[in-house]
Order: structure tokens, then C-alpha cells, then sequence
């Protein structure tokens, strides 16, 4: 299935949201979190979320909760 320019940035973009919703709920902000518009403008595929840079604090906890979901107790 070939999505239009116009789906490709939207699905992005619901991602995108989805995704700073999720991290929002365990006190995660990653203030560069978007699409990766290079990507977003080829034709080939869904576009990259670009994660962008987050302060220890936050690295800190998306590691917890990762590894919490790894290894569950």
C-alpha cells in the first residue's frame, strides 16, 4: 500500500503524538520529539520520528521503565 504525502505526514504525526503522550505518562519530555522531515519528504516507506535530546533525568526513567518492562518482577 503506497500512502499520499498528505497520509504519511499524518500518520507521522499521530505517531509522534502517541508516542509524547506515552512518555508524558511516566514524567518523560523529550523536547525535540518530532517527525524527521528528511525522511518525511522521500516517497519510500513512513517517515523517521526523530527523538530528539532529553535531559538524565528523563533518560533515566525511560530506562527504568524499559528494563522494567524486560524483566518484569
Amino acid at each position: 500500500m503506497v500512502l499520499s504525502p498528505q497520509a504519511r505526514m499524518q500518520t507521522a504525526d499521530e505517531v509522534v503524538g502517541q508516542l509524547r503522550e506515552a512518555l508524558g505518562g511516566v514524567g518523560g519530555v523529550f523536547p525535540s520529539l518530532g517527525v524527521d522531515i528528511v525522511s518525511a519528504a522521500g516517497t519510500y516507506g513512513l517517515p523517521l520520528v526523530e527523538l530528539g535530546r532529553c535531559n538524565l533525568d528523563t533518560a533515566l526513567r525511560l530506562a527504568a521503565v524499559l528494563h522494567e518492562k524486560a524483566h518484569p518482577a
